[in-house]
């Protein structure tokens, strides 16, 4: 790629016809692939009909879902789209879900990449339609990629490279690899579709020095970036790539930087001011949180297994698309040793035609080796060893010596990456081949008769081509033939085979004249693969049923959940606030909760509160009842952390007694409904939501958790306090002298209102006495006495506290974690960390 200070957004030797033997034929076309290829001048016409091309594209690719009765599965609607629900109803009813009480028994949703709290679009899109219907989501997520498609379509213009190009670029971008098969990580989605966008705005920001598309650009990157995830983390460092390479490729790097710094602090201080709180808050969960990094070890058990480039031939080689989901590839299953793969994330495919183009035009033609070219195969080969893993040398450096990817547990996350390359390489050679036609691929004779500058691309590059072409074929071959799936294996590659023949026969068959229409038809039917293979396909589809408890759920089950939600109206109506926990009915009811307006104390996550996780054992899956562990601290439902949590019902999909062997059991429960797959228990009466304590016993929560047994107190008057919160207490409460006799107050706590951000209590006691609500204690959260405010304590090892005088008051509980005081503590704590950090790494 030419410094970009140096290419004209659409100047262009424009429609000419440049034969392959023209003038020095041979020797010429090799220098040719290192040079700029000639130019196609982009007519107002040409992008219209390129952007209609690619709307239709998606348009079709989208209409396959609900066609199909289908919807984008499994964490789509698991996790994303029940976050999405609560996102809307919190909106409709003038509130931002900060805090989440239907998850975990309470969860910071606003320092939770995934709530969707943060990414504009989601939240505006939430505001329009609280309740959208599952189809609905998923044509919004889908949207997502429309941002990057056409941005595409701006890259190659401002190139001069061919529109039918930019259009099969565009496509692959929108449908190929890991934008299909991982459309259910919504996030990770909603990440990828602004990349193009973000690298267009840089490009001209740097290349017109504007400080208006460096803004433009820090605000695109900044809600690219929001997500939090790994392919946000690895497209910045990919768009930060663009700007170095623009800088290093400069005629005069320095004079290049310097007349463009102004616009660099520009992007870097809006940037980071937009994307600095998110962060922030981020980091503050991830301090106390299940994930605060990962270890090598665990890390590169998500690595690529290097046959899975099979599938970037042969589409259903190992059987990734087969609705049977008798996958016989490499995975978690079939690899020795640990790796976290799947189907899903080793699916490459992007089409034959790139494949094609890619493996003669670019490898053994050499045009992948052309300066205008270079950083997005840079790109490309940087993404696919990070990708690799453990299956290279390079990944352990980087993974002790870059910041920030020790935070992901999966460098196959990089195959976003590795599609935007193959993207961005596949539409250049299709303009290559319109603009110059196939490349001559010369004899080892020839090469060494013109001399040894052409041995290169006459001899090696072939074979290299050549070598790639056949490993791949043995490997995955090689696979099928182990799994007794051979004749699976060859029925799709001579499937591809046949594509690629014919593509191979149309590029060699047109003329001069009329490769532009060969290639327009070439296009066109990878567009048609692309939706045949990749859109609605197993790796991303499953009927809507699966999915009922957000649309029509069935008779016996909407039954069940009736009964339950009259029951608890009942209670909330007395100002009791029981907890439910939901365990085994499938996948959507994990999170069904934030839906159905239930305070689960499990869910689906894998951010969890450290202590939270430690003390009750939810794990991130209630899904199935196997991996609900019972900690010391909570060896049963009858224990008494379970009343302190207010846990009163259990909802199940099977009877007490078809339990797994290690539950305990449920001893005095209360059958209250029982069908099919649902059966609802109600359990022992639980400790109030809120009481008053006039005796405190001090504790250090890390030894508690750490001893899995919580310390006995006895009476409704005594309170457990960490003590780190003893110092902010006023009153005696016997904690000079334990011995001392405590009398019980005399009065009520009553929840006069429980929303999401705000727990208000009014409170009337005889004596100074601490004000219990067993809500989880979570940095942010304030408290105020008659609104003066007043430290939170923690309480009963899990919960929050806060003094009070004798008399009457009103006590409110609220979540600010947007607040000056929350957000110091936040980076001062995370300063402190990393200072630790430092010094335990100089000794």
């Amino acid at each position: 790629m030419l410094p970009l200070s140096t290419i004209p957004p659409r100047t262009a030797t424009a429609g000419r016809d440049v034969k392959p033997g023209a003038g020095r034929a041979g020797a010429e076309d090799a220098d040719r692939t290192m040079t700029r290829s000639p130019l196609h001048a982009w007519t107002p016409r040409d992008f219209w009909l390129a952007l209609a091309a690619v709307m239709l594209f998606w348009a079709a690719a989208a209409a396959v879902w609900p066609l199909a009765g289908a919807v984008v599965p499994w964490d789509s609607k698991n996790h994303f789209y029940p976050m999405l629900r609560y996102l809307g109803a919190a909106l409709a009813n003038g509130e931002l879900p900060l805090w989440n009480p239907y998850h975990f028994a309470g969860h910071p949703s606003v320092a939770d990449p995934q709530s969707l709290l943060f990414t504009p679009t989601m939240l505006f899109f939430a505001w329009l339609d609280p309740s959208p219907s599952m189809e609905l989501f998923d044509a919004v997520v889908f949207a997502h990629l429309i941002p990057g498609a056409v941005a595409t379509l701006l890259l190659f213009r401002r190139r001069g490279w061919h529109p039918a190009g930019a259009v099969a670029a565009a496509m692959v971008f929108v449908l190929g690899g890991s934008a299909s098969a991982r459309l259910q990580h919504t996030g990770m989605i909603i990440s990828y579709g602004f990349v193009p966008l973000a690298w267009w705005l840089l490009e001209e920001a740097l290349a017109r020095r504007s400080y208006a598309f460096g803004l433009a650009f820090a605000v695109v990157a900044a809600v690219m970036t929001v997500g939090r995830d790994q392919v946000a983390f690895l497209c910045g460092l990919s768009l930060i790539g663009v700007a170095v390479h623009a800088v290093l490729t400069a005629p005069a790097p320095l004079a290049y930087l310097r007349a463009r710094i102004g616009v660099l602090a520009v992007m870097g201080v809006v940037g980071g001011a937009l994307l600095a709180v998110p962060s922030l808050l981020t980091m503050q969960f991830l301090m106390t949180s299940t994930r605060p990094s990962f270890g090598y070890g665990a890390a590169i058990m998500g690595s690529l297994p290097p046959s899975s480039f099979a599938t970037a031939l042969f589409a259903d080689v190992f059987g990734s698309l087969r609705w049977t989901y008798d996958y016989w590839g490499p995975d978690w299953q079939s690899m020795d040793g640990n790796t976290w793969t799947d189907r899903a994330v080793n699916y490459l495919f992007a089409g034959t035609l790139p494949a094609v183009l890619i493996l003669w035009h670019g490898i053994a033609g050499g045009r992948l080796a052309a300066q205008e070219i270079r950083y997005p195969v840079i790109m490309l080969g940087a993404a696919i060893l990070y990708a690799l893993g453990r299956y290279t040398p390079l990944f352990a450096p980087v993974f002790d010596h870059v910041p920030g990817v020790d935070l992901y547990r999966r460098p196959a996350d990089a195959t976003f990456v590795i599609n935007i390359g193959l993207a961005l390489a596949a539409g250049y050679l299709v303009h290559r081949y319109v603009m110059e036609g196939a490349p001559r691929l010369w004899s080892g004779t020839a090469g060494l008769v013109r001399g040894a500058r052409h041995v290169l691309p006459g001899i090696i590059l072939p074979a290299l081509a050549l070598a790639a072409l056949g490993g791949i074929l043995f490997v995955s071959y090689a696979y099928a033939a182990k799994a007794h799936h051979l004749p699976d294996a060859l029925r799709d590659g001579l499937i591809g085979t046949a594509i690629a023949l014919a593509a191979v026969g149309v590029i060699l068959r047109a003329g001069p004249r009329r490769r532009a229409l060969a290639a327009a038809c070439l296009v066109a039917l990878l567009g048609a693969e692309l939706v045949w293979r990749n859109a609605g396909n197993s790796l991303n589809a499953e009927p809507a049923g699966r999915y009922a408890v957000f649309q029509r759920l069935p008779p016996e089950q909407l039954q069940g959940l009736t009964l339950l939600k009259a029951e608890l109206d009942a209670r909330h109506a007395k100002g009791e606030h029981p907890r439910v926990e939901i365990l085994g009915l499938g996948g959507a009811w994990q999170n069904a909760s934030m839906v159905l307006g239930l305070e689960d104390t499990i869910g689906y996550n894998p951010l969890r509160l450290a202590d939270y996780e430690r003390a009750v054992g939810p794990g991130e899956n209630a899904a199935d009842p196997n991996l609900r562990q019972f900690p010391g601290l909570f060896r049963g439902y009858r224990s008494r952390l379970a009343s302190l949590l207010g846990l009163e019902y259990l909802v199940l999909d099977r009877p007490a007694e078809r339990l797994p062997r290690h539950f305990p059991q449920l001893t005095g429960a209360k059958l209250l409904y029982g069908s099919g797959e649902m059966w609802i228990y109600r359990l022992d009466p639980a400790k109030p939501r809120a009481y008053l304590a006039t005796r405190l016993v001090p504790v250090d929560s890390e030894s508690v958790l750490n001893q899995d047994e919580l310390p006995e107190f006895e009476g409704n008057e005594t309170a457990l306090v960490d003590q780190d919160s003893v110092p902010k207490i006023k009153g005696e409460f016997g904690l000079k002298d334990p011995a001392a006799p405590v009398t019980a107050a005399k009065g009520t706590a009553t929840i006069l209102a429980y929303r999401r951000n705000v727990v208000t209590v009014e409170v009337e006691t005889d004596r100074d006495s601490v004000l219990v609500l067993h809500d989880i204690f979570y940095p942010g959260w304030q408290a105020r006495v008659d609104g003066a405010r007043r430290p939170i304590l923690r309480t009963n090892l899990l919960f929050r506290g806060v003094e009070v005088p004798a008399g009457k008051h009103v006590v409110e509980f609220r979540f600010r974690p947007l607040s000056v005081d929350n957000l110091v503590a936040a980076a001062s704590e995370l300063l402190a960390r990393d200072d630790d950090a430092g010094e335990t790494a100089v000794r």
